[in-house]
């Protein structure tokens, strides 16, 4: 066997339907368009998402949900995910590197969210309310 000798199985390829050629090719006259009639036209398919001046699915169906665009770029911490870091600094680059937040990742808060029985000093990180009382009776500290 040559590559040049290569062909397709028998009956696997076929060949276009050529429309409108003739009454002999079954498909001549109305070319399938059926007769008459706006679909039967050149352009009648009327506007995407039109149903005949009924009002549309889209139109008739409530809008639901949101997706953020900073929302890949931000992530929360639980008190929880502090309590397994190894590090007493925590600051951005330690929660990435110990897997705590994506890569990606811009900013981080810690919320309230778990327990932490160990004192920790967060840099650069947003804290909630709730959190920033825990860290603190904890013997954490939190610098901005």
């Amino acid at each position: 066997m040559k590559l040049n000798s290569i062909k397709p199985a028998k009956g696997s390829k076929t060949a276009r339907t050529r429309v409108g050629r003739g009454i002999g090719s079954g498909i001549g006259k109305t070319a399938g368009r059926g007769h008459k009639g706006q679909r039967a036209r050149k352009g009648g398919r009327g506007k995407l998402g039109f149903e005949g001046g009924q009002m549309p699915i889209q139109r008739r169906l409530p809008k639901r949900g949101f997706r953020s665009a900073m929302a890949k770029f931000s992530a929360e911490v639980r008190l929880s995910d502090l309590q397994k870091m190894a590090e007493t600094e925590i600051d951005l680059a330690a929660l990435k590197k110990a897997g705590v937040v994506p890569v990606q990742t811009e900013q981080a808060k810690v919320i309230l969210s778990g327990k932490l029985a160990r004192a920790v000093t967060l840099k650069g990180v947003g804290v909630t309310k709730g959190a920033r009382e825990a860290i603190a009776a904890a013997g954490g500290s939190i610098q901005e």
